[in-house]
């Protein structure tokens, strides 16, 4: 019997593409352009990474009054 195919870590895409100038953040999903550019190259750990990032990045986004 094969072992189970893990999926990996998906993308926090959400289909918002819009950069916001002031942070350098995709509006969506709150990743730089780097980051976006690099996601399929990434390793599972790297993906973990920026994963981690995104709930300060929402948190330092609201605080700075850019959330709507």
């Amino acid at each position: 019997m094969a072992a189970p195919v893990s999926p990996g870590v998906p993308s926090p895409c959400v289909s918002v593409c819009r950069m916001d100038p002031r942070t350098g953040w995709c509006e969506g999903c709150l990743r730089t352009l780097d980051e976006i550019a690099a996601w399929s190259g990434m390793s599972d750990l790297q993906k973990r990474q920026v994963w981690k990032q995104l709930p300060l990045r929402r948190v330092q986004r609201t605080v700075g009054g850019s959330e709507q």
